[in-house]
């Protein structure tokens, strides 16, 4: 149900003032200085679930919108964060070690699906025996398919679950389509299929056709980013490679030449033309800005000499969290009823941690019970 609260301004500035306490509290300096490692990957996962859960706290589940604002203005660029992470990701292992389409479908898509089997019959047997909620057998026989074709926050299952299908449709396609001699092709081709179906407005998904609109050019863009920084390097006598030597690697005065002062200047620019973005411009008011945001975020940690540790532990559990966090925040809440806001914030914040890290364990041991037997 809506959430109704008291003082959500002052609400607001506690909540944010012990987050960045804890923040700073797990922050490090960075050691490994590689591009783009796993702890970065990480971190920036943690900050789309948070992005994801701040907007969906506070345009959705409190009626007053101005608590947790801005931080809930940018669930998009959250969106768009793991879409770009999925598509960077994927390309990075093929080139690492390329696989068949079978072997790719093998290999991710029951990590894609068993946690996201173990939430849904958690949902539908907790609404079926407690709330009373009988969800019609198509929609249930769609649903263990990972096909969702509305995303209503009050009315569905668990609205969030659009999101599954749009990543499902690019795991589809992608070992088929994927050509490590041209990603970018790949990119390109990926890019179109999606473009098209969205022009022709089949019905079957014209109640999340809006979402897909916002965030088709995200995946595209991570393996175009995967080829430029993970291939392109290792290809020194193709003519992209040597324009990757000229105008990228060459250049990149951002590591090796600035001075300290110069780094830490750039990167309070970077704040600010974030900041800028994601006020003005994010949210339903375009693709191309909450991209161009995105882009700005992933550079900013791409240059930063610092580790978030606490970002870390939430990108960690991301998947678990994003699957998890909507029902028990509006139908099953326990917390905010019997808490102020912004401490409710907090232990919710807390519980998702350890309930994601329980699903985790329990996908872990499915995943590996199913290796012993093959």
């Amino acid at each position: 149900m809506l959430i109704s609260i008291n003082n959500p301004v002052f609400s607001t500035l506690i909540f944010e003032a012990i987050m960045l306490v804890v923040f700073l509290l797990f922050t490090r300096i960075k050691k490994d200085q590689t591009f783009f490692p796993i702890a970065q990957s990480q971190e920036l996962k943690g900050l789309a679930i948070l992005l994801i859960l701040f907007s969906h706290i506070g345009y959705f589940l409190v009626t007053d919108h101005s608590f947790l604002f801005p931080l809930s203005g940018m669930s998009g660029i959250g969106v768009d964060i793991f879409l770009f992470l999925s598509g960077l990701g994927l390309t990075a292992s093929m080139f690492r070690k390329p696989l068949s389409t079978l072997e790719f479908y093998k290999k991710n898509f029951l990590k894609l699906f068993v946690p996201f089997w173990l939430a849904l019959f958690s949902f539908l047997l907790i609404d079926f025996f407690v709330f009373n909620i009988d969800y019609p057998w198509q929609f249930v026989t769609k649903a263990i398919f990972g096909i969702f074709t509305t995303a209503d926050l009050y009315k569905d299952v668990n609205s969030p679950f659009w999101y599954f299908t749009f990543i499902l449709f690019y795991y589809l396609l992608y070992p088929v389509l994927f050509s490590k001699k041209r990603p970018w092709l790949s990119a390109i081709v990926i890019y179109a299929i999606s473009y098209i179906i969205l022009i022709f407005n089949f019905p079957v998904i014209s109640g999340v056709a809006f979402f897909y609109n916002l965030h088709i050019l995200a995946f595209p863009l991570g393996i175009v980013a995967s080829w430029i920084f993970y291939q392109l390097p290792n290809q020194p006598d193709t003519k992209s490679s040597k324009f990757y030597t000229k105008f990228i690697a060459g250049k990149n005065w951002l590591k090796q030449r600035a001075s300290l002062i110069g780094h830490y200047v750039l990167i309070a620019l970077l704040l600010v033309f974030i900041g800028w973005l994601s006020y003005y411009f994010t949210g339903t008011k375009g693709q191309l800005t909450s991209v161009i945001t995105m882009l700005a975020i992933v550079w900013l940690f791409s240059i930063k000499k610092l580790d978030f540790k606490l970002l870390q532990l939430f990108g960690v559990y991301s998947y678990e969290i994003y699957l998890l966090h909507w029902p028990i925040l509006y139908r099953y809440d326990f917390i905010y009823k019997y808490f102020p806001a912004w401490l409710a914030t907090i232990l919710y914040l807390a519980f998702f941690i350890g309930l994601a890290w329980l699903f985790k364990k329990i996908t872990e041991l499915i995943l590996g019970s199913w290796k012993h037997t093959t």
